[in-house]
């Protein structure tokens, strides 16, 4: 049976106030990639929302990005390959402490945003990011753009990595995600999104804006927490996917 990941990005509210609803979302999805601090989130949010996953018994990962709250860690750093190495380790660090206090350990890292964007065209910083993983805990899996050079810089390190496509989000013609500003970058209609997420894992291939058709491979789809209706796409990409046959739980990436 064909395997694959549902994973969502959560955690990214602060105090008392959430961003989109994680709880009902973790009911649907099999990863959890939580903020830790730098771009969303804050140490109770942090905690809440891993105790959460675990009562659902979700997948913990790191979810790190930019040092940028204002800018939801959405705007672009010049940022260094040292700089971003650190940031990653504190922040997967963070979240590490909290998840071992909840009685569980992180499963991955998934960078946020503009620094998973960034990653994906700048072999040095997906380098710096990817040995960041590795030197924190070998074990962990690091998420990355599909047909990205962060693949590569991961596997040339040795890095576990899970190759990611988006159930909500278009796709550019060098298989990039469409720039939010531009039009057509989210997908807000569930049939859309089901239809790219079965053509990516059944077929291999994705249709960017433009037309064209893109090879792609595909070990965790991702579904926004903070886009409108992210409930009703999770529960009907789940369907779909059973449907179809296939089974959901987090990526086994060998070693």
């Amino acid at each position: 049976m064909k395997t694959l990941d549902l994973n969502c990005d959560m955690g990214e509210g602060f105090g008392v106030y959430g961003a989109g609803d994680d709880a009902a979302l973790l009911a649907h999805v099999t990863s959890a990639n939580i903020a830790c601090g730098f771009h969303a989130g804050d140490p109770g949010t942090m905690a809440r929302t891993v105790r959460l996953a675990v009562s659902h018994g979700v997948a913990v990962g790191a979810h790190p990005g930019l040092p940028d709250l204002q800018g939801f860690g959405r705007r672009e750093m010049a940022l260094s390959p040292d700089e971003a190495y650190d940031c990653v380790v504190y922040q997967i660090g963070a979240l590490q402490g909290v998840a071992a206090a909840a009685g569980t350990r992180l499963a991955h890292v998934k960078p946020h945003g503009a620094l998973y964007n960034m990653a994906a065209r700048d072999i040095r910083l997906s380098e710096a990011i990817a040995r960041a993983v590795r030197d924190v805990d070998p074990s962990l899996i690091l998420y990355a753009l599909a047909g990205s050079v962060t693949v590569q810089a991961a596997r040339g390190l040795g890095v576990r990595v899970a190759s990611e496509v988006f159930a909500d989000r278009s796709y550019q013609d060098d298989g990039t995600l469409t720039p939010r500003r531009l039009p057509g970058a989210m997908i807000t209609d569930l049939g859309q999104s089901v239809a790219q997420v079965r053509r990516m894992v059944h077929e291999g291939r994705v249709r960017a804006l433009s037309g064209r058709e893109i090879p792609i491979e595909a070990h965790t789809v991702c579904l926004h927490g903070d886009q409108p209706g992210a409930v009703e796409f999770a529960v009907g990409l789940r369907a779909a996917l059973s449907e179809d046959g296939i089974e959901l739980r987090p990526p086994s990436i060998p070693a």
